[in-house]
């Protein structure tokens, strides 16, 4: 869904930073580091959270290490008018662990992490590939994954 631009200053970029870099840290640190008082990072966090710029506090995990071997882009064609439908399924498919809708060639890029390549096999052609509304995929394997938020 669309959504407003908040109007951010220079203070609640650097918080923005330093939760990027380690959400798991205290917000006494946080203050420190952007030189405001801990209650004002505090208000700051809040009032990012409130106004829905930051969305949720997650882990950055390795997925190799973590037992998901196998990692493609999978592209998608898809019939007029069935985004909508076709989001809240893809949604529900656990080894989807990124959907963007966008321009050019293909409607929709997914990240499909897998735990090999059977797996992998698996969720494409018996999971994606059947979905109303798409008419064809195509997939670029992952060879090598560098997370420059990590």
């Amino acid at each position: 869904m669309p959504s407003t631009p908040v109007q951010l200053d220079e203070t609640d970029r650097k918080i923005l930073a330093e939760l990027s870099r380690d959400a798991r840290q205290s917000v006494t640190a946080i203050a420190a580091a952007v030189h405001v008082s801990r209650a004002h990072a505090y208000a700051r966090i809040n009032r990012l959270r409130d106004e829905g710029v930051i969305l949720r506090f997650s882990t950055v995990i390795d997925p190799v290490r973590a037992g998901l071997q196998a990692s493609a882009y999978v592209t998608l064609k898809l019939q007029q008018n069935t985004w909508r439908e076709l989001c809240a399924q893809l949604q529900a498919i656990p080894a989807v662990h990124h959907i963007a809708l966008v321009g050019g060639n293909f409607d929709v890029m997914l990240l499909i992490r897998a735990v090999d390549t059977v797996h992998l096999r698996q969720v494409i052609f018996e999971h994606i590939q059947q979905l109303p509304g798409v008419v064809d995929t195509q997939t670029f394997l992952v060879f090598e994954d560098i997370d420059t938020r990590a």
